[in-house]
């Protein structure tokens, strides 16, 4: 089948990639195109942006978290799109350790067979740019950039450049893209969250018009066509969670979820409640991570620990994302109840996953920048603390303590990423997270067979088993809950 794509590039981060895809994807959907967005890498926060103009969830496809075959099968599913959009992360060709390709935005256009279009911040440039494209065309063994966007420079001068780059390096110049007025600014974490920002859809619909004006659309859905065929390996697609009989376990020990290769689609009891904290302090969110939940039999709740005075009724287990529990810091102490519940649920035993912002949450207080102190749900022995630099930054695979036994067992490992300028006095010492370049490792994680809580951030599809075990000691919990209930 032919997925038209295309992927937005740039020679290094700050380029203008996030703006320029953005502009892009409202101008395809006011064309008329039914548009899909994805995600190079890890990040949570240009998705959300993706989100904002198409308002359907974007989705990250990282050639770290993921084989080839995976990741092939991610873009596939549910893809009936007229052309989808893949912003790339970093410079084109930054990939692990920054002193390699692999995991690179590139590896993820070689991967999926993906033309290339590369943004050019050329404001202050002139023929110096001609080197820069040629430079970047003498690693593209694959001959995948098609195509050039000149950013922040005028469109007379785009014009009198485009021969000049089009002669000596062969690839297309699409057009130019003037500096705007408005400006995206940035936090420590990366771009200020499209919640945060006034008139955001208009300044994207602002943006769109801009770009129909100075870049050519039309070529651009051109080399999206011209992406070849995807053809699926025979019995790889349908579910992430590959088909188990969850129905006759009675212990998720009993299983491991089988490779990737069944067709069928697992139908599981969908009665297992998950409370999922969602609001502007914990947003960062994968949409095939809560997809694989559903999967394997869960439904998701959704709930505020800002808004929220209570969680919601009959909950069988907890989920509580990264984001920014410190801009939100004197909410989210002063809602009390809130605190006071999920300490009370923790303690009970009620499975909880929490990663990064949600296990900030879960200690005793939070001490934010301006040195504030905020008590939080205190379920979690620990003072979490603003630090000066950078703490960790990164890709991490995880794997369990030796002789530890928990939602992730002995010869399984789980891909994630780090990356906070806040530390803890309690980081936990349940798992062991490495480098997948260089020899560093450290330990991390609060773990056990219902608990996994830490600083990394997790991708479940690069570990099926994970969500498996904790559905299943979700509705371990669901059981005790109801005997409990029964005995009342």
């Amino acid at each position: 089948m032919t997925y038209p794509r295309i992927m937005i590039a740039a020679p290094k981060s700050g380029s203008g990639k996030t703006y320029i895809t953005c502009a892009l994807l409202q101008a395809l959907q006011m064309r008329g195109y039914h548009v899909g967005a994805f995600k190079s890498g890890p990040d949570y926060i240009d998705p959300m942006f993706h989100t904002t103009v198409l308002g359907i969830p974007s989705k990250n496809l990282d050639p770290f978290f993921s084989e080839k075959e995976q990741i092939r099968q991610l873009f596939r599913l549910d893809n009936s799109y007229d052309v989808s959009v893949i912003e790339g992360v970093m410079g084109l060709y930054d990939g692990l350790g920054g002193i390699t390709k692999q995991a690179s935005a590139y590896e993820l256009a070689i991967d999926l067979q993906t033309p290339v279009i590369l943004v050019i911040d050329a404001k202050g440039m002139g023929y110096s740019v001609v080197a820069q494209i040629k430079g970047f065309l003498a690693l593209d063994e694959k001959n995948l950039i098609k195509g050039v966007i000149l950013n922040r420079i005028s469109e007379m001068f785009c014009k009198t450049i485009t021969p000049v780059i089009e002669k000596e390096t062969g690839v297309i110049v699409l057009g130019c893209f003037p500096e705007q007025e408005q400006k995206w600014e940035s936090r420590y974490l990366g771009l200020q969250l499209p919640g945060e920002m006034e008139d955001i859809k208009e300044q994207v619909q602002s943006a769109a018009q801009a770009l129909e004006k100075t870049v050519s659309i039309e070529k651009i859905i051109e080399l999206a066509d011209m992406a070849p065929e995807m053809h699926k390996q025979q019995g790889t697609e349908a579910c992430l969670i590959p088909e188990m009989d969850i129905h006759r376990m009675t212990d998720a020990s009993q299983y491991k979820a089988e490779k990737a290769g069944n067709t069928e689609k697992h139908i599981a009891n969908t009665s297992i409640r998950i409370g999922v904290a969602r609001d502007e302090a914990f947003c960062f969110y994968y949409a095939d991570n809560l997809r694989m939940l559903q999967e394997a039999g869960a439904e998701l709740v959704y709930f505020s620990p800002l808004k929220d005075q209570t969680l919601p009724s009959e909950l069988d287990g907890l989920l509580l994302g990264g984001g920014y529990p410190e801009l939100f810091a004197g909410k989210l102490a002063a809602n009390k109840n809130m605190r006071n519940e999920i300490r009370e649920q923790y303690l009970q035993g009620i499975p909880v996953l929490a990663e990064c912002g949600g296990f900030m949450y879960l200690q005793e207080k939070l001490i934010t920048a301006d040195g504030k102190e905020y008590p939080m749900a205190g379920a979690i022995t620990g003072v979490c603390e603003k630090k000066e630099r950078l703490i960790r930054f990164g890709y991490v695979t995880i794997e369990p303590e030796q002789g530890q036994e928990g939602l992730l067992r002995q010869g399984e490992q789980i891909r994630g990423h780090e990356f906070h300028y806040f530390d803890s006095t309690n980081n936990g010492c349940d798992c062991i997270a490495r480098k997948p370049v260089g020899k560093r490792s450290w330990a991390c994680m609060h773990a056990d067979r219902s608990h996994f809580i830490g600083f990394p951030h997790l991708y479940y599809p690069s570990c099926p088993e994970f969500v498996v075990n904790f559905v299943e000691q979700c509705r371990n919990w669901n059981k005790e809950r109801q005997r409990r209930e029964d005995r009342i």
